[in-house]
Order: C-alpha cells, then structure tokens, then sequence
C-alpha cells in the first residue's frame, strides 16, 4: 500500500516567514529553510528577531490571516487525495498553519508548537520529535506502507531519502545544485505526472 507524504510552505502554501518578512520589513525574516540547512540556527535567530522588534504571535496571525494556499494548490492536493493517502509533514507550527489548514480542506498535518506567555511574546519553540520528517516516513514504512515524499527545502533532504520514493517540487537552484541525484518537478503539472507514475500499480 502506497502513501505520500508531502512539505507544506512553499509546497502547497506561501513561505509564512516570507510574508511576515514584507510586511514588517524585516529583511532577516525573509530566510528560511531554503537558505538555512540547520533548523534550530534558524529557529533561534528569528525568535530573537521577533523579541528585538516586539512583534508577539497576533502580529503575525494577522499576516496568516491575509493568506491563501498557492494557485492550483487545493486542485492538486484533492487530485492527490483522490489516489492516496496523504501526510503533511512541516516544521511549521500549530498556531500559524491552523487557520491554513482550513482553507486546503484540512489534510492531515504533522508540525510543531510554540510556547507563548500572556503578552502573547514567543519566546520558545518545542520540536515534537526531533528529525521528525525522516521518523514519520521510517514509521509509515514499518507499518509496512510503501513511502513517496515530496518537498522544496533543505529539511526535507532527510525524507526523500528516507522515503522509498522521492523528488522535489520547486526547489531553489541551490538545492538541486547541493542535491543532483534527487529528480525535480516544477509545477502541478509536473507533480501529478510524477506521482501518476509512482503511484500506479
């Protein structure tokens, strides 16, 4: 038995961190795991920009709030849901990609959380498992699923390794460079033609 699993910003929703980048101004903020291999580098610096700046969660709820799932990204998700079963798996957090998740027709999402005070101020973030895209697809397959992963960033590297199938979707340059072997699709188009050949029988 087949199933997919799949990243979530840049995949089938805009880059959050991006669009709280533009609108505070924040040209920092505009990285992201696409620039960044090392999640917890990452993670720590944005948390101390959100503190030098005070920017508290509803400020960037209300970013969330302006956003939509990328053009064609609900058509290909229930044209993938129609043939498989389908895991989001993201490093995103829950209090961001909630009122996302809404808008894709809430597919199954595994992410993480944040610890915010009374002020609202983020001042932790709480990995759920570490490594936490590789251990769900490992974890898939010793339920004995057959695993196909897609995704854009340097922190989906260790799932489509781990995956029993694996590609890109619209990565940066600098991925495909450091990652050659791995094969790249560019648009919807090109995703669901890749995933009709994996997953036929």
């Amino acid at each position: 038995m087949k199933m997919v699993v799949a990243d979530l910003e840049g995949v089938f929703l805009p880059e959050i961190w991006i669009n709280v980048a533009q609108k505070t101004g924040i040209e920092e903020l505009k990285l992201t795991t696409r620039d960044i291999s090392d999640y917890d580098v990452l993670m720590t610096r944005r948390l101390a920009i959100l503190k030098e700046n005070h920017l508290k969660i509803q400020d960037i709820q209300e970013v969330i709030a302006t956003l939509d799932p990328l053009p064609g990204a609900e058509q290909a998700l229930d044209w993938i849901r129609s043939r498989s079963q389908i895991i989001v798996l993201s490093d995103t957090f829950e209090e961001f990609a909630k009122p996302l998740m809404a808008k894709l027709g809430f597919p199954t999402l595994l992410c993480h959380s944040l610890t915010i005070d009374a002020q609202g101020n983020i001042t932790n973030y709480n990995l759920r498992i570490g490594n936490q895209k590789k251990k769900a697809v490992q974890a898939f397959q010793g339920l004995n699923f057959h695993v196909i992963a897609f995704g854009d960033s340097y922190n989906d590297i260790a799932m489509i390794q781990a995956a029993d199938q694996g590609f890109f979707f619209k990565p940066p340059e600098t991925v495909v460079t450091d990652f050659p072997d791995i094969q790249v699709t560019r648009d919807y188009e090109e995703l669901k033609a890749m995933l009709h050949g994996l997953l036929s029988p």
